[in-house]
């Protein structure tokens, strides 16, 4: 591609940008347009006053919001939208902070270096290929070579069945059998302390005939998943892995086409009636320079509906574990077939034996990357600006809210507010970090567009946090691992392909010093796994009973008691139903001690003797 193409793409994404951005400072200001952008506010009744007057001011533009989201503090958005808005946005704080330095140093050090990498006359330079500017320009054996990184049914209630009887009667068939025939139960214990020693410790000899869990919180609770048997749990695991793979491999047809779009000869052979058109040369850029990103973007809108519907099947008894779920398979979605099979497409597709040779992956990359910089850089503007853009003016809800009012009659509903959708953005926006850490030596100059991707983002949520999503349920920045661990991917996989790059360059200082950044790299993760990996596991008991003790001493205990049963039900405002209307069979128990000691160690062996009772009776069927 031509730089000449780049910059047609980049001026079409530009003007999009403006346009949407005019758009929506305009349209925000419309009384109509309130429970579009503004949900979350609407939701809290803090616009039930507004009176709609007409004011030129309505028609102009305006900046406002920007000065509104930046100036709003951290602590503020915790308040209204919880941890897992502050987590997402310090992923775009930490992103800025660290391709700030990098886009300085690669932009002004390297790019000019890969740019005189060879001995020619740059005449001409809008007509240059954009392979100039990356590091396939740099001659074998040069000194110039060097590394620049960065460190980095009907709701049943039983109320004590199981423990008002006295332990003589823990045998008792009927209580056997309505333990062993219910899938799932919601278990009440008095204090924070008890609950999570009894969720962690193993209840039987035999794992799967008493599997305990902490329970999600009440809003986050996901009804219609709690009548599934734990038995089928890893099954439904297995065939939902089974399924996302195929997926993710047939969608490579699509990428395939894409790649195909790039190239003007593959166009003239697969379209010969558009011939005449590809001998105008605004036509060739557009198409090759602009079409492609557009067309992977909205096979893409495929992938986040499908990937949650898996994601449902698996199992998981709370929204944000289904969330969570959903949000690994699409960033492993997206680093494999955005990624890898664009690289890829090129050769690997073509040369099946490149599977037979492993070892030489990292000098095939250090190939295959570069010359797909220029795809990149466009994708970042289509996938990355004009998606921001269009995520601000809620084009979808805009629409819908103008059918809804306009055309129907229909008044705003408070109750109907989107929650953040994080299993989509997180995994973008982890994308857009594994291509800025593997391109910035190879093609610095993608780092530019992904820094002013991360500016405007973090400005646009900000926004979008504040005023249109609700936080409907918590959870509990489990987010951050994931980020994590796809930051600490990213390095290795540039330090990976920069040692191929050196290796194809004959630069041994530069691969032996990459060798010890890779060592550097793993051994700070594992660092990192021992030292925080479990608080997102499980909580700490310190914590837990200092909570405890202040919830007794200032008496909220008892009201934490009386409205627990109330709390985990299904008539609960936000908290669902069956995606059938259907609502399936559950068990809540209270407290298991409730008659018995407070320690821990007789709740502890109240529990193991049921657990005991359940296994004898089964026994001697």
């Amino acid at each position: 591609m031509e730089l000449a193409a780049l910059l047609t793409s980049a001026g079409i994404n530009i003007s999009l940008c403006i346009l949407f951005l005019s758009l929506y400072s305009i349209l925000r200001k419309q009384p109509h347009n309130f429970g579009v952008y503004f949900g979350r506010r609407l939701a809290e009744e803090k616009f039930q006053d507004q009176v709609d007057y007409f004011s030129f001011e309505r028609l102009l533009p305006t900046a406002g919001w920007i000065v509104k989201a930046y100036w709003c503090t951290e602590e503020e958005i915790r308040r209204v939208a919880g941890l897992d808005s502050v987590v997402f946005l310090r992923l775009f704080i930490f992103s800025i902070r660290i391709f700030s330095i990098t886009t300085f140093i690669c932009v002004f050090i390297v790019l000019p270096v890969n740019y005189h990498g060879q001995e020619m006359a740059h005449t001409h330079i809008p007509e240059e290929s954009l392979n100039v500017y990356t590091i396939a320009n740099l001659k074998e054996g040069s000194r110039k070579c060097g590394l620049c990184g960065v460190r980095a049914s009907s709701f049943q209630l039983y109320r004590n069945k199981f423990v008002d009887a006295k332990k003589s009667d823990l045998t008792d068939p009927e209580v056997v059998e309505a333990q062993k025939d219910c899938p799932g139960a919601i278990v009440f214990f008095k204090t924070r302390y008890a609950a999570i020693v009894a969720s962690q410790v193993l209840q039987s000899s035999n794992p799967m005939l008493w599997v305990t869990n902490s329970a999600p919180e009440p809003r986050d609770v996901y009804w219609s998943n709690l009548w599934i048997p734990y038995r089928q749990i890893w099954l439904r695991k297995i065939a939902t892995l089974s399924g996302s793979v195929f997926f993710m491999f047939v969608f490579i047809v699509p990428v395939a086409f894409v790649q195909s779009m790039m190239q003007l000869e593959q166009l003239k052979k697969m379209f010969p009636h558009l011939k005449g058109t590809l001998k105008t040369s605004f036509c060739v850029r557009v198409i090759t320079g602009y079409l492609p990103s557009v067309v992977l973007l909205l096979s893409l809108y495929t992938v986040p509906p499908l990937m949650m519907r898996f994601s449902s099947i698996e199992g998981s008894i709370s929204r944000s574990g289904r969330k969570t779920s959903a949000c690994t398979k699409i960033l492993f979605f997206n680093i494999w077939n955005v990624f890898f099979v664009n690289v890829l497409s090129g050769s690997v597709l073509n040369q099946l034996n490149v599977l037979t040779r492993p070892k030489d992956m990292p000098s095939m990359l250090a190939e295959l990357v570069p010359k797909q910089a220029t795809f990149f850089i466009t994708y970042v503007l289509t996938s990355g600006w004009a998606s921001l853009c269009s995520e601000i003016l809620q084009v979808y809800n805009l629409v819908y809210n103008f059918f809804r009012r306009c055309i129907f009659g229909y008044l705003d509903d408070p109750g109907y507010v989107y929650s953040f959708p994080y299993h989509t953005e997180v995994p973008k926006v982890l994308l857009f970090n594994l291509l800025g850490f593997t391109f910035s030596i190879m093609a610095p100059l993608i780092l530019p567009f992904l820094l002013v991707y991360f500016c405007l983002g973090y400005l646009v949520y900000r926004n979008q946090i504040l005023n249109v999503y609700y936080p409907k349920y918590e959870m509990g920045g489990k987010l951050w691992p994931i980020m994590h661990n796809t930051m600490v991917f990213s390095l290795v996989l540039t330090q990976i392909i920069a040692l191929g790059v050196f290796t194809i360059k004959n630069s041994p200082v530069a691969t032996g010093f990459t060798i010890i950044l890779l060592i550097g790299t793993i051994l700070f993760n594992e660092y990192c796994r021992q030292r925080f990996a479990r608080i997102f596991n499980s909580f700490s008991a310190q914590d837990l009973i200092e909570l405890d003790r202040e919830d007794e001493q200032s008496g909220r205990m008892r009201e934490i008691h009386e409205h627990l049963l109330d709390a985990y039900c299904q008539s609960l405002p936000g908290s669902g139903g069956g995606d059938n209307g259907e609502v399936p069979i559950e068990m809540i128990l209270e407290d298991p001690a409730q008659e018995a000691s407070n320690s821990s160690q007789e709740l502890c062996d109240t529990v193991q003797e049921v657990a005991g009772s359940i296994q004898e009776h089964i026994e001697e069927k």
